[in-house]
């Protein structure tokens, strides 16, 4: 038969989280209790953060993720909350669990970053848009829609910009309303005959600020195809002289060549 206290025990409602903080906060430091308690009252809200995070799904970020984002934030309310305050516990860790979310979305989920205000203002030109084609049974101007939502035309065309990176497109699909060929085909690549254009320029000036003998050495040598031997015949220098003059006016053209 069980006692009256046992029955007690049974019957009282579950601590709340408040009261688990509070009884938190009242130990010291290295008792090891505070770290029980605090995984207790992790526990006991991950599915709050779950359904916070469960809003968010299907923005291009998986659940899981958010998830996860969701429960850091909890650990973060558990650890900045003040039960000295009094204020509900659910009060202080929605907006810090939605927040971190809504941070990790700033920080993570656009393809391409782009300023914060934009990033705001993209996500109040749908709804704004739908409001003025609701109200006047057409479609808004740029400059209707920006004064709709008090910013400027530039302001509101940044802001459409930044929408469209959101999600940046596969390479692998066509364009829009197009059976052609994909997107990757479409793309031009870096043609290497401008480079040898730029290479045949500098090349160029670079020989023409050698002496006038040893640009008629290098043009011997390797337009010519002679050897050093046949060089020194035709300018009426030795082979040795020949090469040394070739040497040199290497190392001047590979010095004055970009890299």
């Amino acid at each position: 038969m069980a006692t009256p206290i046992a029955t007690a025990t049974a019957l009282s409602p579950p601590a709340t989280s408040e009261q688990l903080l509070r009884r938190r906060a009242s130990l010291s430091l290295d008792d090891p209790d505070r770290a029980r308690l605090r995984t207790r009252i992790i526990e006991a809200n991950l599915p709050l953060a779950g359904r916070l995070a469960r809003r968010y799904t299907g923005r291009g970020v998986p659940y899981e993720d958010l998830a996860q984002v969701g429960a850091l934030g909890l650990i973060k309310a558990v650890d900045g909350y003040d039960p000295n305050r009094g204020v509900p516990f659910v009060s202080y860790a929605v907006p810090t669990i939605l927040g971190g979310i809504r941070r990790h979305f700033r920080d993570t989920a656009w393809a391409i970053r782009v300023p914060r205000s934009a990033q705001e203002l993209s996500a109040r030109v749908l709804s704004a848009w739908g409001e003025f084609s609701q109200q006047r049974g057409r479609q808004p101007t740029d400059d209707e829609l920006a004064d709709h939502l008090e910013v400027t035309v530039a302001q509101l065309t940044a802001a459409l910009v930044a929408a469209e990176v959101y999600r940046l497109p596969s390479l692998n699909q066509p364009p829009p309303r197009s059976d052609g060929p994909e997107r990757a085909d479409l793309i031009g690549t870096d043609d290497p005959g401008y480079q040898a254009v730029d290479d045949h320029l500098t090349l160029r000036l670079v020989l023409a600020s050698l002496p006038p003998r040893e640009r008629l050495i290098l043009a011997m040598r390797f337009y010519g195809d002679l050897t050093q031997a046949q060089i020194a015949t035709r300018v009426g220098l030795s082979q040795m002289h020949v090469s040394r003059l070739l040497r040199r006016s290497l190392a001047q053209l590979r010095t004055g060549m970009p890299r």
